[in-house]
C-alpha cells in the first residue's frame, strides 16, 4: 500500500484502466462466469442462455424483444446506480480513464476524460447500420421482469425508422459503429505520449477478457509504475508493479489515506 501510494503521489499523471470490478461496490454485477451472470439475471438461467450468447448482436435481428430486454434492463440499472466514493478519489487525482465498461459511471461521477473501448450503453446506433450516426439514448425501454423481454415500442433509428441498438461492441459484432470510441482512444494515445512520469492504476480487470489488462501493462511497460487492484487476480507479472488484492472502494480509500501520509 505504501509503495503504491508513493508511485501515485510522485506521478505527474494517473491513467486508470478499469474493468467491471470497479462497479461492484456500487452494487453492479460483474457477470463473473456463467453462474455469476445467472445470479444477476435468473430468467436467462431458465432459458439456458450465457452472457456471451445474450450479448450477441444476432438477437437484434432474430428476436429484438429479447435483445432489448437485456440491454434495456441494463440501461435502467446504470441510470439509477450511484457511483461509490472511490470514483471521487479518482476525480481528485484528475485521472484519465480507459475502460471496457459501458455503464457511464465515470462520467456520472464527474470524470470527463474517459475512453470507452467497448462503447456506451447511453448511446445508440442503427442495427443495419443505415449510417454511421451515433446518438444519445433519450428513450426508456420497458422490460417484463419475469421474461426479461422488452415491451413495445422498441427504440428506432431516426434516419431509416428501423430498429436501433446500443452503440456497444458485442461478441462477434460486425455492425458496431466504432468512431465515437475510436476518437476517445486516439485522444488518450496522444495524451499518453506527452506524459513523462505516468502511473497506471488498474482496477477490477480480470483475465477472462484481457483488454484492460493489456492496456495497463502496455502503458506502464517502460516504467513498471503499475498498481493492480483486484481481489481475485491481483498477480503482477515479473514484479513489474504493485499488487493490491482488494476491492476497488477499499483500495482507493486506503490509497487516499496513504497518500495523505506521504504528503
Amino acid at each position: 500500500m505504501e509503495r503504491a501510494a508513493e508511485l501515485i503521489a510522485g506521478a505527474d499523471a494517473v491513467l486508470v484502466c478499469a474493468g467491471a470490478g470497479i462497479g461492484v461496490d456500487s452494487g453492479l454485477p460483474d457477470f463473473r462466469g456463467t453462474e455469476g451472470f445467472w445470479r444477476a439475471y435468473p430468467p436467462y438461467e431458465r432459458l439456458g442462455l450465457k452472457f456471451e450468447e445474450i450479448a450477441d448482436p444476432v438477437h437484434f435481428a432474430d428476436d429484438p424483444a429479447l435483445a432489448w430486454g437485456f440491454y434495456g434492463h441494463r440501461l435502467a440499472l446504470y441510470r439509477s446506480t450511484v457511483p461509490h466514493e472511490g470514483f471521487e478519489v479518482l476525480r481528485s487525482w484528475d485521472a484519465r480513464i480507459f475502460t471496457s465498461n459501458v455503464d457511464g459511471q465515470f462520467q456520472k461521477a464527474g470524470l470527463t476524460d474517459v475512453a470507452e473501448v467497448h462503447g456506451s450503453i447511453h448511446h445508440a446506433q442503427c442495427v443495419e447500420p443505415c449510417t454511421d450516426d451515433i446518438w444519445e439514448c433519450s428513450f426508456d425501454v420497458a422490460v417484463d421482469p419475469e421474461s426479461m423481454r422488452a415491451l413495445d415500442p422498441l427504440p428506432t433509428c431516426p434516419n431509416c425508422g428501423g430498429l436501433a441498438r446500443p452503440n456497444i461492441l458485442m461478441f462477434g459484432d460486425w455492425g458496431w459503429v466504432p468512431h465515437r470510441s475510436q476518437a476517445q482512444l486516439d485522444e488518450l494515445t496522444a495524451w499518453r505520449r506527452t506524459q513523462q512520469r505516468l502511473v497506471v492504476v488498474e482496477i477490477g480487470a480480470g483475465t477472462a477478457v484481457p483488454t484492460v489488462r493489456r492496456q495497463a501493462e502496455l502503458a506502464s511497460a517502460a516504467s513498471g509504475a503499475l498498481v493492480r487492484i483486484n481481489p481475485r487476480e491481483p498477480e503482477v507479472r515479473h514484479g513489474r508493479g504493485v499488487s493490491l488484492p482488494m476491492n476497488a472502494l477499499e483500495a482507493l480509500t486506503a490509497l487516499r489515506a496513504a497518500i495523505g501520509r506521504t504528503s
